[in-house]
């Protein structure tokens, strides 16, 4: 017969969630992520580290050390005649770059305006000898005064992304001036923009068209300068920039963003070896040296400039005061702009341009990373935590191949919106399928939610009352018991055979439960959940529950021996089950609780709460039954010594911000050795020895008491760990992570 094959049940919330990684995207396109795409990709450059380039850029430093030395900024203009021709003419540099907006409104008044004048005459006949000296030109004044006619100036960056007005309407920059005298302003030959876009240091305009002339970036006009080219070598296109040698040959082509627009890469930190750095002040004292009449200071001079053979100057301001300052990627805090442009020099010689995937891209990897890691995240049954764990290792293998393509070929991939919106998605998918499981489980409560404990039963059946809805505060001890590894269980086991081991494991739990007294309140799955001293009145309820958890070790032992005895029947890993208890003593809401109709006796408060996270925090600590100290002090009163304790620690548990004590019931004294005696007594001294942070001397007394424990592990009896092992490995720990001088012994959960 033909059996049509099973059609795949298609999961409708990846698809009503797949709009998710569209808004983000196109958040990403309009800006609203750039603070977050802007740390992803300094990321990515701090990762890439340190390249060097062919070209070597030396900085000369306008310093405090300096502006002590030469006087306050601004100096005559003649200093940097005489800097700029010694490196040239003398160290041999290829090219000079001054990053200051030489202005005549910041001169004092206190001036001699004839040396100034002077001085500026002498800079002027310098720079008319055409040497390959660049000074800065800039429209992030906004606002300038015209020296020449006094009129105010608002300056704006021409940016083609923004549209241009007709050229004519465009105003050059705020241009360098050099008085003269005779009420004469004087512009050099060649200048470069310093300008960045939105005052970052991220994007730099290459050129910018006015109704005069084309300025190009300062590092343009270097590059062309250390190419031996003039700008007329350059050919303008709409997304690049070709350069042209005189022969007619390309020497390279720059891509453009926005049809004028360089993205910077940063090829190091500004504290770096690969950025030699002098002070402007040294640079100048050695160039006064080289008229000086004495010959030995003359070769001292020459030896000195040496350094600057083949290199490309750039004199800029890196004094604070000067406040010249700007994050980049590959500094952690804001440092001298000047080093921008060098930067961007390095990026143009050296043809290690960042590029982009074109805007479509964003969408598809967007959309295809949300869906792959959405389905996995979303995923249920067994296999659930594997698929959450995989689609966590699909973003990380993202993010890994991101980071690697940017520093094997400066590709940009984007990254920020693909790892927002397959979080967010996964996020909601996960809560969704919470709420769902949730809505299961309620389900589930709702139908057996009429089941009373026979204590119940029996009052209301003596009383002839019906119950009701209501609660009142107790004094209990509430009990939790769980099997460990429980989902293990279930993994290997046919759901019949399952439900008859539960049903075996369940009714012993419960017999032993109900002998001492206790309330059973509910299962939960493989859980027990009692009461002790609700609805029927105990004084001594924490110690019947202390009895309780070691009958209920003890039969599970036997049951442990009776299976292992069937031969066949159970998978190997039932011979090994064990389980894990909880208790705590408190003041706790006890009564009726739920709907009109369906309702259940049972406990709820904080005390109850944590008497739960002694159940779940045992494993933590290496023990299979824990309880409070509220617990032990209780039982001790009604019990005296019959319960063997032993102290564990002092926590803060999940959800919880006050420290607990919590303490291991090891078991009925006439069924503890000697051997166990022994281990609690030598696990105290560790236990001294860790309050006391002599992490060392406590290690001693927990590797002695460790070869003592009852529970050792192994794979086959499934037990991890005990408590003087896992103390080794906190000892250890704080070894490392001193907790400090006032540290009162209290650890925290980081689990519940």
């Amino acid at each position: 017969a033909f059996v049509a094959p099973r059609k795949k049940k298609i999961n409708w919330k990846v698809l009503l969630l797949l709009p998710m990684p569209v808004l983000w995207a196109l958040a990403a396109q309009l800006g609203y992520l750039v603070t977050f795409d802007n740390w992803l990709i300094d990321m990515r450059f701090r990762f890439r580290g340190e390249i060097e380039t062919e070209a070597r850029v030396v900085y000369v430093d306008i310093d405090s050390q300096s502006i002590s030395e030469l006087g306050n900024f601004p100096w005559p203009r003649s200093y940097f005649a005489q800097v700029s021709d010694k490196l040239i003419n003398t160290g041999g540099a290829k090219a000079v770059a001054i990053d200051v907006v030489f202005s005549e409104q910041g001169v004092s008044a206190s001036y001699d305006i004839t040396k100034w004048v002077t001085a500026n005459n002498e800079f002027r006949k310098f720079l008319l000898k055409n040497p390959p000296v660049v000074v800065a030109t800039s429209y992030a004044a906004d606002q300038y005064r015209d020296a020449a006619t006094g009129q105010l100036v608002t300056l704006d960056l021409p940016l083609l992304r923004n549209g241009l007005p007709p050229l004519e309407k465009i105003p050059p920059p705020e241009l360098p001036e050099f008085n003269i005298g005779r009420n004469i302003m004087w512009n050099p030959p060649r200048i470069g923009l310093i300008d960045t876009i939105d005052g970052g240091t991220r994007w730099i305009p290459l050129f910018a068209p006015t109704s005069i002339i084309r300025y190009d970036h300062m590092a343009l006009n270097l590059a062309l300068l250390y190419w031996g080219v003039g700008p007329d070598a350059l050919k303008i296109g709409k997304d690049k920039i070709d350069v042209l040698a005189p022969n007619g040959s390309k020497i390279t082509t720059i891509p453009l963003v926005d049809g004028q627009l360089l993205e910077v890469n940063w090829f190091s930190a500004w504290q770096s070896k690969l950025n030699p750095r002098i002070g402007f002040s040294t640079v100048y004292n050695y160039a006064r040296m080289l008229a000086d009449p004495d010959e030995a200071h003359r070769k001292t001079g020459q030896g000195f400039f040496a350094q600057f053979q083949g290199a490309v100057v750039l004199i800029g301001p890196v004094d604070k005061l000067l406040q010249d300052l700007a994050p980049t990627s590959m500094d952690d805090v804001p440092v001298p702009r000047v080093g921008l442009h060098g930067n961007v020099f390095k990026t143009l010689v050296s043809g290690e341009f960042l590029q982009r995937l074109p805007a479509g891209w964003l969408y598809a990897i967007t959309m295809a990373l949300t869906f792959v890691v959405a389905t996995l995240s979303s995923k249920g049954g067994k296999w659930s935590i594997y698929f959450k764990v995989l689609a966590v290792l699909v973003l990380a293998v993202f993010t890994f191949v991101c980071f690697h393509l940017f520093a094997q070929s400066r590709l940009i991939i984007p990254l920020a919106a693909p790892l927002c919106a397959a979080l967010s998605t996964s996020f909601l998918g996960i809560i969704w399928q919470l709420v769902v499981e949730e809505k299961q489980k309620g389900r589930i409560k709702s139908m057996f939610g009429t089941y009373l404990a026979p204590e119940l039963v029996n009052r209301m059946v003596e009383s002839e009352t019906d119950p009701q809805l209501g609660g009142h505060e107790e004094v209990i001890t509430a009990y939790f018991s769980d099997i460990q590894s429980f989902s293990t269980f279930s993994e290997l086991m046919p759901a019949a055979q399952l439900v008859e081991l539960m049903n075996e494991y369940l009714t012993v739990c419960t017999d032993i439960v109900q002998e001492e007294g206790g309330t059973l309140d509910k299962y939960i799955g493989d859980a027990v959940v009692a009461i002790f001293g609700a609805p029927v009145p105990l004084p001594d309820h924490a110690f019947r529950a202390c009895v309780a958890t070691q009958r209920a070790q003890l039969a599970i032992e036997n049951l442990r021996k009776k299976w292992r005895g069937e031969e066949g029947k159970w998978p190997t890993v039932v011979h090994a089950l064990r389980a894990r208890l909880g208790l705590n003593t408190g003041t706790a809401i006890i009564g009726n609780m739920g709907s009109r109709t369906r309702f259940s006796y049972t406990m709820m408060g904080d005390n109850v709460n944590l008497a739960a996270r002694m159940e779940s925090g045992a494993k933590s600590l290496g023990v299979y039954t824990m309880v409070t100290e509220s617990t032990k002090l209780d039982c001790e009163k009604h019990g005296g010594d019959r319960v063997v304790f032993r102290y564990l620690d002092r926590i803060v548990v999940k959800g919880r911000s006050q420290p607990v004590p919590v303490f291991e019931i090891v078991g009925l004294r006439e069924n503890v050795t000697p051997q166990t005696f022994a281990c609690l007594a030598t696990y105290a001294q560790g236990i001294a020895r860790y309050l006391a942070q002599d992490w060392d001397g406590a290690v001693q007394f927990f590797a002695k008491s460790a070869a003592l424990e009852f529970y050792q592990p192994s794979k086959t009896q499934a037990i991890d760990s005990n408590p003087s092992l896992i103390l080794t490995q906190r000892c250890h720990y704080m070894k490392e992570h001193p907790p400090g001088a006032n540290w009162d012994g209290v650890y925290v959960m980081k689990e519940k």
